[in-house]
């Protein structure tokens, strides 16, 4: 999959598509994307291989790529892929994977 989208994370990074909602308020009023609230959801396109122990082992990581994961806030670092906008984001930055 990484190679679809033209990133590889390293160690215990994943590339999440966030979830884009536009948000509305009551009468119509669509809120500019300033006002809005940072989506916190998003679809994992790409998994590191994990990160290293102590001994130089690899640690797996408990997500994989399809899997929709709600993460912090305020986690990760929003980058550009052609039109869309990726975020790569530490493993622990990850709060849960929906079921």
């Amino acid at each position: 999959m990484a190679s679809k989208i033209g990133l590889r994370p390293l160690d215990d990074r994943v590339i999440v598509k966030v979830d884009e909602s536009k948000e509305q308020i009551e009468g119509g009023i669509v809120l500019p994307e300033s006002a809005q609230k940072k989506p916190q959801e998003g679809t994992v396109l790409a998994v590191g291989p994990g990160r290293l122990n102590d001994k130089g082992e690899r640690v797996p990581v408990d997500v994989k790529a399809g899997d929709t994961v709600i993460f912090a806030k305020y986690g990760g670092t929003e980058v550009k892929l052609g039109e869309d906008e990726v975020l790569i984001l530490r493993v622990d930055d990850i709060l849960a994977v929906k079921a």
